[in-house]
């Protein structure tokens, strides 16, 4: 139920792994800065003169539903399921009025689906994006009939900071994310502290702690990591993506960086028939992204190819009125 990751070489990189039993005919997609975004229960907000953006989508009545994007000024964000825990406020209808004293309040009414390009389309940082956000409220509106609401969390992340964005029954969440990972349930909270189970783990040879009476001996490269778990839960993939991300290595140069960042994305991914949900349907990781937060590269694959290809932001026309379907 999805992964998503940031890297760092000699450039930044943001990411993540799609899981899910089907496709929705997503695909890569350009917003470029005059596309005219709107908001459902904003209707006193229409925005031209955005930062552009680029990301994987799926377009519907020429509206881009992202699940994540960067935009050109290196700021990245993905959704990722967030099922039992993910509340939105209800309200009475997406055409009522806004009272006076709302009209008054500095918060905005944000459909889950908008989120991501609420945020890119208006911010440039982290920090723009924490304070943008605590003046968000998400509401339970879905984008159509046939597209229900998604229970979703978020991670944001620029070229020095990464946050995670939970919204809870009790508002609004939003944490510092050192570890530069995201899963799913649990809440974000829990996985951290539960690494702490795990801080024995090590790249390196093991030694003997068990008893210095009995002459214990290694008999496998990669002992050091034993405990690391390797089942396909979110939990599991939380601590072993940190794991993996914290101790990977690589040239610093941009394909060297692109191909570490999936191998980090692939120790996590989801394979057809390991998880099989009901009327034999299995999750798989149907796309995985990297995002170049330096450069405004988007990189994909997907699980029937396999093969990287990419969408450089830097050769497209940034000016235009339309989402553009890249590939």
């Amino acid at each position: 139920m999805c992964t998503a990751i940031t890297y760092q070489t000699n450039d930044h990189y943001f990411g993540r792994n799609l899981d899910y039993e089907i496709t929705f005919g997503e695909c890569v997609v350009l917003t470029p800065r005059r596309f005219p975004l709107t908001y459902k229960c904003m209707s006193d907000i229409g925005e031209r003169d955005h930062y552009a953006m680029l990301g994987m989508a799926l377009v519907e009545d020429e509206y881009p539903l992202y699940f994540d994007a960067v935009n050109e000024k290196g700021l990245a964000m993905a959704g990722l399921h967030f099922v039992g825990n993910a509340y939105y406020v209800e309200v009475d209808s997406l055409n009522r009025e806004r009272t006076d004293e709302q009209s008054d309040c500095d918060t905005a009414d944000i459909a889950p689906y908008e989120l991501i390009p609420w945020v890119l389309s208006r911010c440039g940082n982290v920090g723009q994006a924490r304070e943008l956000l605590l003046q968000t409220r998400l509401v339970a509106v879905p984008f159509n009939d046939r597209l229900p609401l998604s229970p979703l969390h978020f991670m944001i992340a620029d070229k020095e900071h990464a946050i995670v964005v939970e919204p809870m029954r009790s508002g609004l969440k939003i944490y510092d994310n050192p570890v530069g990972v995201l899963t799913n349930n649990p809440p974000f909270p829990f996985h951290l502290a539960n690494l702490n189970n795990y801080m024995n783990l090590t790249p390196d040879i093991p030694d003997n702690r068990f008893s210095q009476q009995l002459p214990l001996e290694i008999y496998s490269r990669g002992m050091g990591a034993i405990g690391l778990p390797g089942d396909m839960s979110s939990m599991s993939r939380f601590v072993r993506a940190a794991f993996v991300r914290a101790n990977s290595l690589s040239d610093p140069d941009e394909d060297a960086s692109v191909n570490q960042f999936f191998h980090i994305l692939g120790s996590v991914e989801q394979i057809r028939g390991c998880v099989r949900l009901e009327k034999e349907a299995y999750e798989i990781t149907t796309y995985s992204s990297c995002c170049n937060l330096d450069r405004g590269i988007y990189y994909y694959r997907t699980y029937e190819n396999s093969t990287v290809q990419k969408a450089d932001m830097r050769e497209m026309d940034l000016e235009g009125e339309k989402p553009i379907k890249i590939q």
